[in-house]
């Protein structure tokens, strides 16, 4: 049986959009709205989307499926699109802010969720009064106020969250109603102390490590520009040095961006999906001065490249045309206990840029390729303590430093991780026994009992910083501790790919340890089915193998060739009597982009007392090639340099 005799999704509107034109976007933005309009409640309040539990109540899960949609309707509306349904919105912010109404949102607590959903409502009132304020009788703009205002006297997390008072406050300053200046101000000032240099901000007080995509599209850098926008006339100078920084901002955050529109999955909320891209918009919203690497048709070309990758999946939606939880498919797993039903409509702040005129010289502009040849193939970001990778036609990362300062589902897998890829994704547990649902993809995991049934990786690196070994033209290497039990300790160098063998990257560990392991090390996981009929991939070289797609064990060596590409790992050093390949066949949706993956793996047991140097080569190739066999056999040597470090000159 073919594999295309399955069943499959189907098509919506949003999965067979061009991504050209305003037009385009405009098309693409409805199609994410219309399917909402059925799941109003009676008094268009709150959106119920699925039925998926949170920490929170439910009427803020669904205040978040009415309220987020607003990022893209109220930017439609403000670029003068005429979107009949927007007055079910303007009805549920008349009814869900009047304490009377039996579909009232409900009187603020510390830390409420509803908090969080000030923030597109406050953006919606500021940029769309002609639907949202102007129509309303004076007792309705009064109960509006009143809600909005509730937030100014209550405690939130020390955050991104603060942003979301703030635009509460500009949502009524803008439409001359009650505000309170001096809760801006103060929140402002904070906010700005979260700023660490060259544009980067901590989510958080600078005790915290933990720069993901809230450092830029999901909150901080979108937030700044649109304040500087909205505020400009009453805050002149903080505005300009938003735009400042987003200018040194974007050299960085370029690079997590591949030439064919997906970005680098990192850290959490990854089911936010295409709000990953929102900063491009909003820096044609700010009228930025582009920095001379980048022009309008280059910034138009990233986000609209971004769209399209999201057009080519289309499991990111529910048969009747709302998104799921998940990334490339519907998946619990990587979800956090703060994801409702409606929380990927986050990702329409990614539509900002139907607020511009069509005149505006980021429409006008000819879409422009990613800038290639004006940018480094490898770029150490000082602040994330991350190395940018784009090379062999493989967009990736190289990781140490950060941590979720919090518990958080997955939070190793998240930010431990030592790579993260634009092709391959990341992988998350799907639970706590046995390597197949930990699913160590990018890590090195170690069990202390004899069994093999719980794992630890890298979840707080120590001591992370870049070092420029000698002899390497300037190239960096990420070096970081960590222990994972008292009598167990790991030292990481992340090597990146060199221009003779682009690639492959290469880590070295360094382990002591005061107790039996067992260790296993995984390269990227891998979609791992055959493309003829579906089912998982068998021996490479196997007879009668004649799609040349399979898994390869020799020695010190695992290797996958698949549909999409190719993922293998060797050990440089102790290759006679240490590691050994192994393929894992990691738990299902364990992984961000494919459901079924393989992971292939080296693993080696230690002894109590041992110190050990582990050199890995990690091989990846984005793309089926007839070329992937040469490229794998042209394995890199360890740099002399580290030779050198390991006392094996």
């Amino acid at each position: 049986m073919s594999i295309h005799a399955n069943g499959t999704t189907p098509t919506q509107p949003f999965s067979t959009n061009p991504f050209k034109t305003r037009q385009d976007f405009q098309s693409a933005c409805t199609a994410l709205l219309n399917p909402l309009l059925p799941l109003f409640t009676p008094q268009q309040t709150r959106v119920k989307v699925g039925s998926t539990a949170t920490r929170f109540d439910e009427g803020g899960a669904q205040f978040e499926g009415f309220a987020r949609p607003l990022w893209g309707l109220a930017s439609l509306l403000a670029g003068n699109y005429d979107y009949a349904d927007a007055a079910r919105w303007r009805t549920g912010i008349i009814n869900g802010c009047d304490p009377a109404s039996p579909e009232y949102w409900g009187d603020l607590e510390n830390s409420d969720q509803r908090m969080v959903e000030m923030c597109p409502l406050g953006f919606a009132l500021a940029v769309a009064p002609h639907v949202f304020w102007d129509p309303l009788t004076e007792k309705e703009k009064l109960n509006v106020g009143n809600w909005l205002r509730s937030i100014n006297g209550l405690e939130m997390p020390n955050t991104n969250w603060l942003w979301f008072r703030v635009f509460a406050n500009l949502g009524l300053k803008k439409n001359e109603a009650e505000y309170s200046h001096s809760r801006i101000e103060a929140d402002m000032d904070h906010l700005d102390t979260f700023h660490i240099g060259d544009g980067w901000s901590n989510d958080g007080p600078k005790s915290h490590h933990q720069m993901d995509y809230y450092s830029g599209s999901f909150a901080i850098q979108f937030l700044q520009l649109l304040y500087a926008k909205l505020a400009g006339d009453f805050d002149p100078e903080r505005a300009e040095r938003y735009r400042q920084r987003s200018k040194q901002y974007a050299l960085d955050f370029v690079h997590y961006f591949a030439p064919d529109g997906s970005a680098i999955p990192f850290g959490r909320s990854m089911t936010y999906r295409f709000a990953m891209a929102g900063f491009w918009g909003a820096l044609a919203y700010a009228d930025v001065d582009l920095p001379p690497q980048l022009s309008w048709g280059i910034v138009k070309g990233l986000l609209l490249r971004h769209f399209r990758w999201w057009a080519t999946k289309p499991d990111i939606f529910n048969n009747d045309g709302t998104l799921n939880l998940g990334f490339c498919y519907s998946n619990p797993y990587l979800t956090e206990n703060y994801n409702s039903s409606g929380s990927p409509y986050w990702c329409c702040l990614s539509f900002l840029a139907l607020a511009l005129p069509e005149s505006h010289p980021f429409w006008s502009s000819p879409e422009e390729e990613y800038p290639s040849s004006a940018l480094p193939e490898v770029k150490a970001l000082t602040y994330p303590k991350h190395i940018l990778v784009r090379r062999g036609g493989h967009s990736f990362l190289l990781s140490s430093g950060q941590a979720c300062h919090y518990a958080m589902r997955g939070t190793q897998a998240k930010y431990g991780k030592f790579a993260y890829s634009a092709s391959f994704g990341y992988s998350v547990p799907t639970g706590a026994y046995e390597l197949e649902q930990y699913a160590p993809d990018s890590m090195l995991a170690l069990c202390d009992d004899a069994a093999g049934e719980i794992w630890k990786t890298r979840r707080v690196a120590i001591d992370a910083r870049f070092e420029f070994p000698e002899g390497v033209n300037g190239t960096p290497v990420l070096v970081s501790g960590w222990k994972p039990w008292d009598d167990v300790d790991v030292e990481t160098i992340l090597v990146p790919p060199s221009v003779e063998a682009p690639n492959w990257h290469i880590r070295a560990h360094r382990v002591r340890t005061g107790r039996a392991l067992k260790t296993s090390e995984g390269a990227f996981a891998i979609y791992g089915c055959r493309s003829d009929n579906g089912r998982m991939l068998g021996d490479l070289e196997e007879s009668g193998n004649t799609a040349d797609e399979g898994t390869l064990l020799n020695g010190s060596s695992a290797l996958v060739v698949s549909s999409v590409g190719a993922v293998g790992i060797t050990e440089l050093f102790n290759t006679d009597a240490g590691r050994a390949g192994r393929i894992v066949l990691a738990d299902p949706n364990s992984n961000l982009i494919h459901g079924r993956t393989l992971l292939p793996s080296l693993a080696v047991e230690m002894t109590a007392g041992q110190e050990s140097w582990f050199v890995t080569a990690v091989y990846a190739l984005p793309t089926k090639s007839q070329d992937w066999k040469s490229m794998w056999e042209q394995k890199p040597s360890i740099p002399e340099w580290l030779a050198k470090r390991m006392g094996k000159e």
